[in-house]
């Protein structure tokens, strides 16, 4: 029993330390007498205007926003579920499995169509298409893939000038990569060519799309793979560098998602938060420059939010997955 609290305490000291989040940001206004803690793998940037309408229109409530990986996310919030208030991740796999796992409260809520909500605990906020990105010098005077296939083609055709020039999700590290891999697994054999391909020119992973931009503005990499076209889009200062590219064999777009936590210290403040951003976020006069709203009017987007999403979360689906894909990318 003292060897189980000593570790109940060695992990709580963890999630207290700051140093294993990306970002920390705690947003107020008045004099608060409840702090919402928010863990999420969404940039502060992007949520910032969002979260400052909130506390303005909730003195007091603060909030207490926390980023890191969607992986990561997963795993510190089923070890302790009552220490968070909300989770908001973009591997909308792991999401649901917390939904079906009991770790989501109920939240009432009227706007969202069926498509983007599940069992009005998980709600959609956000479509956003996984893209290929590219640097644009490097494909100065030369024809731009629009598809994957055109893709493999551009590489197999400079090899040299490809070799160590590429990148690409770690989707051993990365819960949004491991996601985009597995859904483009199931629509097309093309994936794991593509992935063949660009594992013989020595692709380098990544953990999350910002680093991919990074290098490819710096020219450190040519062409990114699957990177969040949101993010890319928000990229103002390197927008003339790169050229963000839409695949046309097949769409892979997925939906960022909230949920109150069933554990949550302050449930009502927690559900009043997410309501405020679903409102917010279905309502495209109030998301210029943010990321890209749910239109209540089109139809669902390519990964939807049902039970077949949990398939590849399956220990031996997953372990299976991660070998194959090893052996493609990594050579």
């Amino acid at each position: 029993m003292r060897y189980l609290v000593l570790l109940t305490f060695l992990f709580c000291a963890q999630i207290a330390n700051a140093q294993i989040w990306e970002d920390r940001r705690v947003f107020q206004s008045g004099e608060p007498a409840v702090s919402l803690r928010i863990i999420s793998s969404t940039d502060t940037a992007f949520l910032e205007p969002i979260i400052d309408e909130f506390v303005a229109l909730n003195p007091e409530v603060a909030v207490e926003y926390l980023v890191m990986g969607t992986a990561d996310i997963d795993g510190i919030f089923r070890a302790a579920p009552d220490t968070f208030d909300v989770v908001i991740s973009s591997a909308m796999d792991l999401q649901l499995k917390l939904v079906n796992d009991g770790f989501a409260a109920k939240v009432t809520e009227t706007v969202l169509p069926d498509w983007a909500k599940w069992r009005q605990s998980l709600f959609a906020f956000t479509v956003e298409p996984a893209a290929i990105v590219i640097n644009r010098a490097a494909f100065q005077g030369r024809d731009v893939p629009q598809t994957r296939q055109e893709l493999i083609k551009a590489l197999r055709d400079r090899p040299y000038f490809f070799a160590h020039n590429l990148g690409t999700y770690d989707v051993r590290r990365s819960g949004l990569g491991y996601l985009f891999a597995t859904q483009d697994a199931r629509a097309s054999e093309t994936y794991w060519r593509l992935m063949e391909v660009m594992g013989g020119l020595g692709t380098r992973l990544y953990c999350c799309s910002g680093e991919m931009l990074d290098d490819l503005a710096s020219g450190d990499i040519a062409v990114a793979y699957n990177v969040l076209g949101s993010y890319a889009e928000a990229r103002s200062d390197i927008a003339d560098k790169i050229q963000i590219i839409l695949p046309s064999d097949f769409p892979t777009t997925m939906m960022r998602t909230a949920m109150v936590s069933d554990h949550a210290p302050h449930p009502d403040a927690s559900a009043a938060f997410v309501r405020h951003l679903i409102a917010t976020q279905t309502n495209t006069a109030m998301t210029e420059g943010g990321l890209r709203p749910i239109d209540t009017g089109i139809t669902r987007p390519t990964i939807h939010l049902e039970p077949a999403l949990m398939t590849y979360l399956d220990r031996l689906k997953r372990r299976t997955f991660i070998k194959e894909w090893e052996n493609a990318i990594i050579q």
